[in-house]
């Protein structure tokens, strides 16, 4: 198969990072617990991860062609194969907080080159779509494999356990880094006569679109949905459904899973339905969810739970919002990406992780104040005005592009 070499790296790159990435709600609980902070305290580990990865997109992804997307991957590799030793030994709030920035920026260098070689290694817009839809849902395996890797190295009798699993995730990191170090492929070929200020002020002039406007909008709004609930459902499960910290965490699992399972119908599903429609009654059967689902979930009263099977079936419905949800991300950046010239698909995409970045802190930052304010048990009906914007942004976004505007 064609580029079969590189396709695999980027798998296995993103792979990586959805477990060091959304391993985030973990550490929030665990980080209650173990480093005696409070929710809003917790919640900032978001921004730790997400405000790197704004700021590096914004100066790197334009002239990242130049650095190289190979050897941009490998320094994102190897850092967060150091940070994972770090954290082992620093043991510490302060240690998270240094994790979590290194990875922020890591991520930034992996995401902007993922998503810019998708657009070499693809030829047409079905290809491209099924290419994005797919790695986007592999990276929903490793968020679900985060939820069951942690509780498996973490020990009630040993508070400091659960630090194990980072030298299984610096082994991890460290094996990607070599199988990128040998994979045979091209570099994409960067335009000549172009220069490092013009490729900086590319995002900007994208940014005077209305196109890009209400997109990098509908980005926002979506990641403040889904990080606002992965990162705290783990510490709802303990709190609201007073499930075993290990419990809890597998729990969280279920969304991961719902998330990938989604991900990858929608690729099938968006081949024979236009995807505003697709998108549209995702958003609306997620709101049902919350209405409907959501309080009978926080009404429940469970005794006795010392294993999955304990939990009553209502216990797993709310995390089933990740099968609506899940479809949105992946489409939304296929669309327009696809639409765009390959020369300025780097460019988006740095705004794209920059908007998803901003709405992925916002979302726990608001999420986490809910949480310590208005107690753990009301905190997600939130996400209800941020659904109701971008039901509204969808049909705003079919209009633009029906026009041919991008």
């Amino acid at each position: 198969m064609k580029n079969i070499g590189i396709k695999i790296s980027l798998y296995l790159n993103y792979f990586v990072f959805a477990i060091l990435l959304n391993s985030v709600g973990i550490v929030i609980l665990k980080s209650q617990k173990n480093y005696g902070v409070d929710e809003v305290q917790a919640s900032i580990l978001e921004a730790f991860k997400d405000m790197p990865i704004a700021i590096v997109s914004f100066f790197i992804a334009s002239f990242l062609p130049r650095i190289g997307y190979r050897k941009s991957m490998l320094i994102g590799l190897a850092l967060v194969t150091l940070a994972c030793i770090s954290m082992y030994f620093g043991n510490s709030f302060d240690n998270a907080k240094i994790l979590f920035a290194t990875v922020g920026v890591s991520f930034a260098l992996i995401k902007v080159s993922v998503y810019s070689l998708i657009g070499t290694v693809t030829e047409t817009k079905k290809e491209h779509n099924a290419l994005m839809s797919s790695i986007e849902g592999f990276f929903m395996v490793g968020i679900a494999l985060a939820y069951f890797l942690f509780p498996a190295f973490n020990h009630e009798e040993d508070p400091d356990s659960w630090l194990n699993v980072y030298w299984f995730l610096a082994g991890l990191s460290f094996l990607s880094f070599l199988f990128l170090f040998f994979v045979k492929f091209k570099e994409p070929e960067v335009s000549a006569g172009a220069n490092l200020k013009d490729d900086f002020l590319q995002m900007f002039k994208l940014m005077a679109k209305l196109l890009t406007v209400i997109f990098v909008i509908c980005v926002f709004l979506f990641v403040m949905i889904e990080q606002g609930i992965l990162s705290w459902l783990p510490t709802f499960n303990t709190k609201v459904l007073h499930l075993p910290e290990n419990i809890s965490i597998m729990m969280a699992s279920i969304l991961a899973i719902s998330l990938a399972v989604g991900r990858l119908i929608a690729g099938i599903v968006t081949k024979k339905v236009n995807w505003i429609w697709v998108l549209s009654f995702c958003i609306f059967s997620a709101m049902l969810i919350v209405v409907f689902v959501l309080p009978k979930t926080v009404g429940l009263e469970v005794k006795n739970i010392d294993t999955l099977s304990d939990i009553p079936l209502i216990g797993f419905a709310f995390p089933l919002i990740g099968l609506f949800i899940a479809p949105i991300y992946p489409l939304l950046n296929s669309i327009v990406l696809s639409a765009l010239p390959k020369n300025l698909q780097s460019s988006m995409t740095g705004l794209i992780v920059i908007f998803s970045a901003l709405g992925g802190t916002l979302g726990s930052r608001i999420t986490g104040w809910l949480f310590k304010n208005e107690g753990p048990e009301n905190a997600f009906y939130f996400t209800l005005i941020p659904m109701s914007l971008l039901l509204i942004s969808f049909f705003i976004l079919k209009k633009i592009t029906a026009k041919d505007e991008i």
